[in-house]
């Protein structure tokens, strides 16, 4: 697993998977499959974010570190490759850390707790004014992460919008201290296709939530999930017109149909009376099997000598340090941080 790539492509960094548990299919509609198709364009850095993921789960530390390998192991089944994505792990990274330290001094209390995202994330997990101060300077971290590899395109998901702009805030003073352009400023990728419901119909499809469908789950698995999935309430007979707001059966068809013809006139006869609910659930299934199936396959396959994926993991980090070294050797100069 040879983690090499040409260096003459525009640079690229995701950095929204946590490694809280294994990855499933909201992100994969919303990331991973933008990044296979990536890789063969930028040169990409794909971070584990265990140290992030440490702001809300120092209570439990071993899940953070048992799904580092889990989630490279969704890597590899998705289709991404090492020898044309750099997939780093941010705790074996000490430059971003020592970065983050550096940032903190260019933004205020005050502006990471109006950041939306940062207050949303508060509300979810309940924590008022209880938050870890991790949590709260995240924003800054994040800042890091990008600005640490000069990354100019971040794909990320809507509600991400406002950490983006707060990275290139944080990024424009210290290019204007500076008196240059040191670090780059990013610019947000959003896919085509947003945040999937969770099965129940809930906003988010959350691990914490059980509502999500694994991208590694089982054939019998998936059946069982997608007999749940949440679809019209008020669809309480077959003849009864059906809708499509807010139905997540379709949601998901919108999403991994690949006949999207057939799909609208199912949809229009949904709409009219007469389809079971049962029979568009079958459909769903159908097309989620047929998507799950090789990805749990090769999943399987790499799962097999995950001694190989620790090194693919050490070869990528490696790398992707080299590169944060040098980002923080200039940052250093600005500061007048550079004795030796």
């Amino acid at each position: 697993m040879n983690a090499s790539r040409s260096s003459d492509l525009k640079p690229i960094i995701l950095t929204g998977d946590r490694p809280t548990g294994p990855l499933h299919l909201g992100h994969f509609v919303g990331s991973l499959r933008n990044r296979v198709t990536y890789q063969s364009t930028y040169r990409q850095f794909i971070m584990l974010a265990d140290a992030q993921a440490l702001t809300d789960n120092m209570n439990d530390t071993s899940k953070v570190h048992r799904n580092v390998v889990e989630v490279a192991l969704d890597y590899l089944a998705v289709g991404i490759d090492p020898a044309q994505s750099t997939i780093l792990i941010q705790s074996q990274v000490p430059e971003l850390a020592e970065l983050s330290f550096y940032y903190l001094n260019l933004v205020t209390v005050a502006r990471l707790e109006r950041n939306p995202t940062v207050k949303e994330e508060i509300r979810l997990r309940g924590f008022e004014r209880d938050i870890p101060a991790g949590f709260l300077t995240y924003p800054a971290s994040q800042a890091a992460d990008i600005s640490a590899f000069k990354a100019s395109l971040v794909p990320v998901g809507e509600d991400q919008l406002p950490m983006i702009e707060q990275t290139n805030e944080i990024v424009r003073r210290f290019n204007r201290m500076a008196g240059r352009d040191v670090l780059v400023e990013a610019q947000a990728l959003v896919p085509a296709i947003g945040r999937l419901p969770g099965i129940d119909g809930k906003a988010k499809m959350s691990k914490s939530l059980g509502n999500v469908i694994n991208l590694g789950a089982t054939a019998d698995e998936v059946r069982a999930a997608v007999k749940k999935v949440y679809t019209d309430p008020l669809h309480l007979r077959v003849a009864d017109p059906g809708h499509l707001e807010g139905n997540v059966a379709f949601i998901y068809l919108d999403a991994f149909d690949p006949d999207q013809e057939g799909l609208a006139r199912l949809k229009e006869h949904y709409v009219a009376g007469g389809l079971a609910d049962s029979l568009v659930k079958a459909r769903l299934e159908t097309c989620l099997q047929d998507l799950l199936e090789p990805i749990r396959t090769r999943r399987q396959e790499f799962a097999q000598d995950r001694a190989q994926v620790m090194q693919m993991l050490k070869e990528g980090t490696e790398k992707a340090r080299e590169v944060a070294a040098q980002t923080m050797a200039e940052v250093k100069d600005v500061l007048g941080l550079r004795y030796f």
